[in-house]
C-alpha cells in the first residue's frame, strides 16, 4: 500500500502528460486527480493503522552503490512520514479537485495537472525517504516540479523570472544541504538514516572535529548548520525567503499546493527528521531557533503592508513556517510537527478562498480594488472567515474550544517559553508579537475584502460571483480540517508524558521532557497568545471598518517604516546590489578585458592565424609551370647548399 501511494502521483503524472501530448483535457484531469484521490485514501489507512513508535520499511529497488555507499530505495513509514503523507496527499488531492473550476479556461489545463501529480509524487520521494539520496532525489525534484508550476503563465516574463529565481535561490540553500549530506557519508561511512542515527550514541563523535582550512571546526555543529542552511532555502527562512513572494505568480492553486502545505514544509520535516543530530548540538540549534524567530516577525511586519491578497498570505506562510522552526530549535519536534500538520488546512484553506475572489474578480489581486464582496461570496466569505479564526488562534485558553491555529500554534509559544537559554526567551517573546501581527494583517484581509463599500469597477461588482461547486467542496473539506484537526490530534504531538513516549519512541529523539514543562507554565503564557491575537482583532477593526481614512494618516507619519514594510525590508535591492550587478560587473570585466586577449590565442585565435596563413600560402598556388620550375630550382639549390655545409662541417672536425 506504502509503493502504491508514492507510485500513484507518478502514474498519473506520466498518464496526463501523454494526455496532454495528444491535446486530451479531461482524461488528463480525470486520471491524474483520481490516482492521487487512491493515494490520499491510502495514506489515511496507513496512518490509522500505524502502530504506536513503529517503524515499516519495504525496499523497491536497489538504487546506487559506489564503495562503501548503499543506497537502495527504501520506502520508510513511521509517524512522521505517516502524518507528512496525509498532508501531502490531502492537499494535493483537493487542489487536484479545485483546479478542475480554476482552470477550466485554460488550454493547457492537461499539462497542469501533470506537474501537479509529478509535484506530489517527488514530495512523497522526499517525505518516505529512507537515506539521505533518496531524499535528496525528492529534495531536488520538487525544486524542478515547482519551478514548472511557477512558470505555468510562460508567456509571462514576471512568470519566467519568478521561476528562475525560486530555482537559483533554492540552489543556494542546496549548496549546503549536499555538503551537509556529503559531510555525513564522510564521517559515519554511510547515508542511511538509522546507521547515523545508531553511530550518534557513540560519545567520540559528540566531540570530533572536522579540519578545514586550518581550523578545527566541531563536527556535528558543522554538519547541523549545512543541513539547516538547506532546510531554510526550501522554507523560506530570512535571508533565502524571497523566492517565496515572487512564487506567486504561479497559478492560485500551486500557492495552495507548494507554498502553504508542502514544498516549504520540507525544511521543518528534515530538521526533525534530524533530531538525534539537533539534539547533540547548541548552536545549530540556536541558530534555527534565532533565524525561525526572526523570520517569523520579519515576514509579519512586511505581510501588514501589502495589497495583493495572494502576498499577503504569502508573508504569512514565511511567518509561520518561523513559528515551526524555532519550536524544533528549542527542541519541541512533536509541536513543530503539530503547527506542521495544522497549518496544512487553514493556509490551504486561505491560498483557494482567495483564488475564489480572484475568479470572481477576473483575476484582479489588489485588495484596495475590493470591498463588499461577502454579501456577493458569501461561502466563499464563511471559509476564508474560518481560515483566518484558525491562522491568528483565537479560542479560549484552558478549555477545548478553538481552531486549528489556537492548539498548535499556543503549543509552539509554550515550548518556546518552558525551554532554557537565550533565544528560546527571544522566541517567546518574538512569537507573542508575531502573534498580534499576525491578527492585525489576517483580519485587515478580511475587512478590506468582504467588508465596507466595494472600492472596484461597479461593471465588475455587478458580474461578480459565486466559485463553482466544484471549487467549493475543497473549501469545504479543509474548513473541516481547519476548525477540527488542532482539538483532534493534540494528544498526538502535545500529549503527556509516557503517553507521548510511547507514541515518539524513536522516532524523534527529544522534546517529551520539554513538552510536560510546556504544560505547567504559568497561567499568563496561555493566555497571552490569546490576549494579542483579540487585540489584533480589534485594531484591524478600528482601523480597516470604523475609521479607515485613519490608516493613511498613519502611513503619512510614519513614510519611512511603511516603505520599508512595503518594499520587504529591501533585501531584494540589497541583493540586486550585492550579488547581480557586481557579478555582472564582474563578468563584463572579464568579457572586454581577459576575455578578449584569451581570443587571440584560444581556439577563435588559432583558427584565424590560420585562415591568415592559409590565405598566403594558396597564393603561391598560381598554375603556371614556370612558377612551380622556379620553386623546385630553389629547393634543390637549398638542399645541395645544406648538404655541402654539412660535408664542410665533417671535413673541419
Amino acid at each position: 500500500m506504502l509503493s502504491f501511494v508514492v507510485l500513484f502521483p507518478l502514474l498519473g503524472a506520466m498518464l496526463a502528460g501523454i494526455f496532454a501530448y495528444r491535446g486530451s483535457k479531461l482524461p488528463a484531469q480525470m486520471i491524474s486527480t483520481i490516482l492521487v484521490g487512491c493515494a490520499m485514501v491510502m495514506s489515511f489507512v496507513l496512518f490509522f493503522t500505524l502502530g504506536d513508535a513503529e517503524v515499516t520499511k519495504v525496499t523497491l529497488f536497489r538504487f546506487i552503490e559506489v564503495g562503501d555507499i548503499d543506497a537502495s530505495w527504501v520506502l520508510r513509514l513511521d509517524l512522521l512520514s505517516a502524518v507528512m503523507l496525509v498532508v501531502v496527499t490531502t492537499v494535493s488531492f483537493l487542489v487536484h479537485l479545485y483546479s478542475f473550476g480554476y482552470m477550466a479556461d485554460d488550454d493547457d489545463r492537461a499539462k497542469f495537472f501533470s506537474y501537479l501529480s509529478l509535484f506530489t509524487f517527488a514530495m512523497l520521494s522526499l517525505v518516505t525517504a529512507d537515506n539521505f539520496l533518496q531524499m535528496f532525489f525528492g529534495w531536488e525534484g520538487v525544486g524542478l516540479a515547482s519551478y514548472l508550476l511557477i512558470g505555468f503563465y510562460y508567456k509571462k516574463e514576471s512568470a519566467n523570472a519568478a521561476a528562475m529565481k525560486a530555482f537559483v535561490v533554492n540552489r543556494v540553500g542546496d549548496v549546503g544541504y549536499a555538503l551537509g549530506i556529503f559531510l555525513a557519508a564522510m564521517t559515519f561511512g554511510s547515508i542511511s538514516f538509522d546507521n547515523m542515527f545508531a553511530k550518534l550514541s557513540d560519545p567520540s563523535f559528540v566531540d570530533a572535529g572536522f579540519m578545514f582550512l586550518g581550523i578545527n571546526w566541531p563536527l556535528l555543529e558543522l554538519m547541523g548548520v549545512l543541513l539547516f542552511i538547506g532546510a531554510m532555502g526550501k522554507s523560506a527562512q530570512l535571508l533565502l525567503h524571497t523566492w517565496l513572494p515572487d512564487a506567486m505568480e504561479g497559478p492560485t492553486p500551486v500557492s495552495a499546493l507548494i507554498h502553504a502545505a508542502t514544498m516549504v514544509t520540507a525544511g521543518v520535516f528534515l530538521v526533525c527528521r534530524m533530531s538525534p543530530l539537533y539534539e547533540l548540538t547548541d548552536f545549530a540549534s540556536g541558530l534555527m531557533t534565532f533565524v525561525g524567530a526572526t523570520t517569523c516577525l520579519y515576514a509579519a511586519t512586511v505581510a501588514l503592508a501589502q495589497n495583493d491578497i495572494k502576498r499577503v498570505i504569502a508573508f504569512s506562510t514565511c511567518s509561520q513556517l518561523g513559528y515551526m522552526f524555532f519550536a524544533a530549535g528549542v527542541g519541541a519536534y512533536q509541536v513543530a510537527m503539530f503547527h506542521l500538520f495544522t497549518h496544512a488546512f487553514f493556509k490551504a484553506l486561505l491560498f483557494l478562498g482567495a483564488g475564489s475572489v480572484i475568479h470572481a474578480m477576473h483575476h484582479q489581486q489588489d485588495m484596495r480594488s475590493m470591498g463588499g464582496l461577502r454579501k456577493i461570496l458569501p461561502h466563499t466569505y464563511a471559509m476564508m472567515l474560518i481560515g483566518t479564526i484558525a491562522i491568528t488562534g483565537l479560542g479560549i485558553p484552558g478549555t477545548p474550544i478553538g481552531f486549528a491555529g489556537f492548539f498548535s500554534k499556543d503549543a509552539v509559544i509554550e515550548v518556546a517559553h518552558a525551554a532554557s537559554g537565550t533565544m528560546s526567551g527571544y522566541a517567546f517573546w518574538v512569537g507573542i508579537m508575531a502573534a498580534f501581527l499576525t491578527a492585525l494583517y489576517s483580519w485587515r484581509l478580511i475587512f478590506m475584502t468582504f467588508h465596507g463599500e466595494y472600492r472596484m469597477d461597479k461593471h465588475d461588482y455587478e458580474h461578480a460571483h459565486e466559485a463553482p461547486r466544484v471549487m467549493l467542496i475543497p473549501l469545504y473539506l479543509l474548513a473541516f480540517g481547519a476548525v477540527f484537526a488542532g482539538i483532534l490530534t493534540k494528544g498526538i504531538f502535545f500529549g503527556h508524558g509516557d503517553d507521548m513516549m510511547n507514541i515518539w519512541d524513536g522516532i524523534v529523539a527529544g522534546g517529551i521532557s520539554l513538552i510536560d514543562e510546556a504544560h505547567e507554565v504559568a497561567y499568563w503564557v496561555k493566555v497571552a497568545p490569546f490576549v494579542v491575537s483579540v487585540a489584533g482583532l480589534l485594531v484591524a477593526w478600528n482601523y480597516y471598518m470604523r475609521h479607515p481614512k485613519d490608516v493613511q494618516r498613519w502611513i503619512d507619519d510614519f513614510p519611512l517604516l511603511h516603505r520599508i514594510f512595503t518594499n520587504k525590508w529591501y533585501f531584494d535591492e540589497l541583493y540586486q546590489h550585492l550579488f547581480v550587478n557586481s557579478l555582472h560587473r564582474l563578468g563584463m570585466f572579464f568579457r572586454n578585458s581577459f576575455e578578449v586577449s584569451v581570443d587571440r590565442f584560444g581556439p577563435d585565435g588559432i583558427g584565424n592565424i590560420m585562415m591568415q596563413l592559409s590565405g598566403r600560402f594558396s597564393s603561391l598556388q598560381s598554375g603556371f609551370l614556370f612558377h612551380y620550375a622556379l620553386a623546385m630550382i630553389c629547393g634543390v639549390v637549398l638542399l645541395l647548399g645544406l648538404a655541402i655545409y654539412l660535408a664542410m662541417s665533417g671535413i673541419s672536425s
